[in-house]
């Protein structure tokens, strides 16, 4: 089999899969197990429509579980590093864009923690690459879907 790749995550990240994956394998497994159980006890199970769901969820539940196991055994934990000035994975930042002049505020993350929304970008992303390793006071510009961008890094705190 071929190498997996790695999931760079923080702790935080990585002990919310183990309880997600713990509450599927326990709570969860033993519901889907019932309804099933439940839907047999309706008869024929070749016109039974409870069942065939039931057997969905059981199908989606144990997919969701082996990409859980997945990310788990390839998880690459995020060590915190003494201060330092360069961004890297985990660095909160506030740029400045420059072509509006907005202040914006973000923290570079794994991509399974991504969520642009809600200020986190990807170590994966165009902006994310194009600021690891990089200074408070430099300009870093990357080709986004709008054309080029260009924001100025105010801070970092690590």
């Amino acid at each position: 089999m071929a190498n997996e790749a790695k999931y760079k995550m923080s702790q935080e990240r990585l002990n919310e899969i183990r309880e997600e994956l713990h509450y599927l394998e326990t709570v969860r497994e033993k519901e889907v197990s019932e309804l099933i159980k439940e839907a047999r006890s309706f008869g024929d199970l070749s016109e039974n429509s409870e069942y065939d769901e039931a057997k969905t969820e059981q199908g989606k539940l144990y997919s969701k579980i082996a990409e859980l196991r997945n990310l788990l055994e390839n998880a690459e934990v995020i060590e915190t590093r003494e201060v330092t000035n360069a961004i890297y994975l985990g660095s909160k930042i506030k740029v400045e864009c420059l072509s509006d002049g907005g202040i914006e505020e973000y923290q570079v993350v794994g991509s399974q923690e991504a969520n642009p929304m809600l200020g986190r970008v990807s170590d994966d992303s165009p902006f994310g690459r194009s600021l690891l390793g990089r200074s408070a006071g430099e300009t870093v510009s990357f080709v986004a879907p709008v054309g080029e961008l260009q924001f100025k890094i105010i801070s970092i705190e690590n």
